[in-house]
This record gives C-alpha cells, structure tokens and sequence, in this order.
C-alpha cells in the first residue's frame, strides 16, 4: 500500500513539474492538460484529472485508493517555446517507454532550472532589428529603418528595466511604450526620421502580445473558457497600456 501510494506521489509530481515548465514558458492551457494526462496513463494511472489556469494547476489521480490531488502555484510567466517544445518530446519519450518515472522528473528539473537560450544583449539586438523590419513591412521608407531600429531597442531594454523596477507588468509596458513614443518624437523633430507613425507601430511591435492572443482564441476554440478569457483580457490590458503611453507622447503635439 505504502509503494502504492508513493508511486502515485511520483506520478503527480513528474506531471505537475510538466505542467508547470509548459504553462510558464507560453504553452496552451489544452496542450498542458493533455501532456499530463499522457504521462500519467503511460505510468498507469489511466483515471486522471486536471483542471489548469495561467496561475495554477490542479492534478488529481482516482482508482481504488482515495483520490490524491495536488495544486501547484503559477506566479511568473514568460515566452521560451524551445522548453514547451522539449517537454513534449520528454512526453513522447515517457509515452513509448524510455524514460522511467525518476529519469523523467530529472530531466523536467534540469529543463525547468535551465537559463534563457539567449542573452539579454541577443534578445535586445534582435528586438531593434526586428523592429526596423517591421517599418519595412508596414510600408515605411528605408531611411527611417535605423530610428525605428533604435526606438524599438530604446523600448524593449526599457520593459526590461521598469520591470526589475516596478514588478508590474502593465505599468512598465505603459512607461516603455512612453519611451518609444518619446525616441520616435525626437528622431521626427530633429530629421533623422520621417514618419512619425510608422517609427511607432514599427518600435512597438516586440511589445505587443501576439502568443498571448493567439494562445486566448486557442484556449476559447478548446472550451476552456476561464483560460481563454482570462489570458485575453491580459493581451487587452497590455494592448491598452501600450496604446496609452503612445498615446500620452502624441497629446503633447
């Protein structure tokens, strides 16, 4: 009985850790559900339940013993779909065998702990260039690539640094959106730039909760309405603050 109850112990736990490196890293919350239930019925315990929310978990085993249900606390949040990625081939892996339970909660540890792929100065490098390039499909000329490129990067190390600051997600993108606002203004004024609009959408662009949105209407088509909802009114609330700090700098004109 007590080996029993053990291995069930194990179970929830290698599925929970699964659950939590998907959910913080940008996975759906279908998506997470459903790798946990695979890994629990390749381990045996095909009477498994889970309920997920971006700020917990709930996983729960049934059978002849009483059912033993843990919750999980969700607090932080980012976008590394290479770790979502790896979790689904550490679930393929358990799924045809090759992992056992201790190797497989090994290797969802060493993935959880794992730091960013890419550093700060990568990320902010490619947040500038990306924003240039986002003026050029916006329809903006070349010669106000390189004041976007700037703007954006103003704006991205700018989120970065209100949010070590001021741990509140929407306050810091407000005050980023502000600076680029603020970057893009100066460029225009001063001739560096020409389009003052397309500096902006271009600059913003990396700001902007794409996966958030697209993860909310994937969530609503699964019928998980309290996710779906949820994780749309958050793109909203960062959609506005964005627009609101842009705004700010433009009412100034």
């Amino acid at each position: 009985m007590e080996n029993q109850t053990s291995y069930a112990y194990d179970i929830i736990q290698v599925c929970l850790l699964a659950g939590k490196v998907m959910l913080q890293n940008g996975g759906e919350t279908y998506r997470v559900e459903d790798t946990m239930t695979r890994i629990a019925d390749a381990y045996g315990a095909t009477h498994s339940n889970s309920y997920v929310t971006p700020t917990g978990i709930i996983f729960s085993l049934e059978g002849p013993e009483p059912s033993k249900t843990q919750l999980m606390r969700i607090s932080e949040r980012t976008t590394d779909l290479d770790k979502v990625t790896k979790v689904n081939s550490i679930s393929r892996r358990i799924s045809s065998g090759g992992f056992s339970i201790k190797e497989a909660y090994e290797e969802l540890d060493r993935l959880d702990k794992m730091t960013e792929r890419y550093t700060f100065p990568k990320q902010l490098v490619a947040a500038a260039i990306a924003s240039g390039c986002f003026l050029i499909m916006f329809q903006g000329e070349w010669g106000d690539f390189l004041p976007a490129v700037l703007a954006g990067g103003g704006g991205f190390y700018s989120v970065s640094l209100f949010n070590r600051l001021v741990p509140i997600k929407f306050f810091a993108e407000f005050l980023a959106s502000f600076v680029i606002g603020l970057l893009a203004v100066f460029f225009v004024s001063t001739g560096i730039g020409g389009q003052l609009d397309r500096i902006i959408i271009g600059s913003v662009m990396p700001l902007v909760p794409g996966l958030l949105i697209t993860n909310a209407v994937r969530d609503l088509m699964a019928g998980h309405l309290i996710s779906g909802l949820s994780k749309g009114a958050e793109a909203f609330l960062t959609a506005f603050a964005i627009g609101a700090g842009i705004a700010l700098v433009v009412s100034f004109l």
